[in-house]
């Protein structure tokens, strides 16, 4: 910033003049920001895939809108492009060429943005807000994958107003993730169900939830030879379970860690539980990132099970994140989430994706 610039002042952020460390809590990781942030609570973010020269980052919005910035390479970004829908944006994926974007809504549509010609159309329709937005590419077939709270799972070609197939689920859909041949969606009322893609998408096992609250986020793993092995799934208090499909040694292999919890092991007081919002696994390493209604991102290793680092505390909850294609850049997005409902809400408070 120029010396003039906004942010110093006389104590209006950074250190005051006469040193009273005023720190500035929206961003105290001193991570880049983004450019042009959404005007309401972020619900997704998604980088480019790897087929796509340099990185663009997409983000969903409770303001209706979806946003794409081109992140160049000192991290610095560029807004390139915005499209609209008539309901808050869920849920946002790329294809896999990168040429296009869809979102999912709570208009209770899906839209595929040509980022080409910045036109958008309906792709799907669902009798209740869609959650989920995944884009499955197998060797005879392409489709979109939607998850609503109508408690169907639908596959659309795109091309045709009808979904190739629907598939009915026990409860609404609460999250998702697609790594082909594996699909896994978690709903209301604690349920798993995991989806084999190969030839056609179909019903492969339902799990009993290792986790004892409402599921939140969910993210699917690989092992060394790059298949699809088993998720990492997130609840509203403060736990994620690592859970293998076919373990050698289930009791032992699947387990359950606590995060995004106040004064850590103390267990003297009583603990602030939060949120896990979002669960991303980094494409190179295979540690994952959870990120809380807490305000901190921490990274994890799953395999020695053990925590490599937690963030700071930021000033509002992270509502959403997500790796780069080869790792080197890790986005996650400041905003409120409605955890502590609509008393704590501010509408003067940014929202900040770094």
């Amino acid at each position: 910033m120029s010396i003039f610039g906004t942010n110093t002042g006389f104590g209006a952020g950074g250190t005051g003049v006469f040193g009273n460390a005023t720190t500035d809590s929206h961003n105290p990781m001193k991570d880049v920001e983004v450019t042009s942030p959404p005007d309401d609570s972020i619900s997704c973010l998604a980088f480019s895939p790897p087929t796509m020269p340099g990185n663009f980052l997409i983000g969903g919005s409770w303001a209706n809108d979806v946003r794409c910035w081109e992140v160049q390479d000192n991290g610095q970004t560029v807004p390139k492009a915005q499209q609209m829908h008539t309901g808050p944006v869920l849920d946002a994926c790329w294809s896999d060429d990168g040429s296009k974007v869809f979102t999912a809504s709570c208009d209770k549509t899906a839209k595929m943005w040509d980022l080409n010609s910045n036109q958008a159309m309906q792709i799907a329709q669902h009798e209740g807000p869609i959650k989920s937005i995944h884009w499955i590419k197998a060797p005879n077939y392409s489709c979109i994958m939607t998850g609503s709270w109508d408690k169907t799972l639908k596959f659309w070609d795109t091309r045709s107003p009808n979904p190739m197939m629907s598939l009915q689920m026990p409860e609404r859909s609460y999250c998702a993730d697609v790594v082909y041949p594996m699909a896994v969606v978690a709903t209301a009322e604690r349920g798993l169900i995991v989806y084999q893609l190969e030839n056609q998408p179909s019903e492969f096992r339902r799990i009993d939830s290792p986790l004892k609250h409402q599921h939140r986020c969910v993210a699917i793993f690989k092992d060394k030879q790059n298949k699809p092995t088993g998720f990492a799934l997130g609840s509203i208090e403060g736990r994620v379970a690592i859970h293998y499909i076919n373990p050698p040694n289930p009791a032992k292999d699947n387990f359950t860690f606590k995060c995004h919890r106040s004064n850590g092991t103390n267990t003297t007081t009583p603990q602030d539980i939060y949120a896990v919002n979002a669960i991303s696994f980094h494409p190179v390493h295979g540690t994952l990132a959870t990120v809380g209604s807490d305000g901190r991102f921490s990274f994890w290793d799953k395999d020695a099970r053990t925590k490599l680092k937690t963030s700071e505390q930021l000033d509002q909850p992270i509502t959403a994140c997500c790796f780069n294609s080869n790792g080197n850049i890790f986005a996650y997005a400041s905003s409120y989430d409605w955890s502590k409902g609509h008393e704590y809400y501010n509408p003067q408070k940014k929202n900040y994706i770094f």
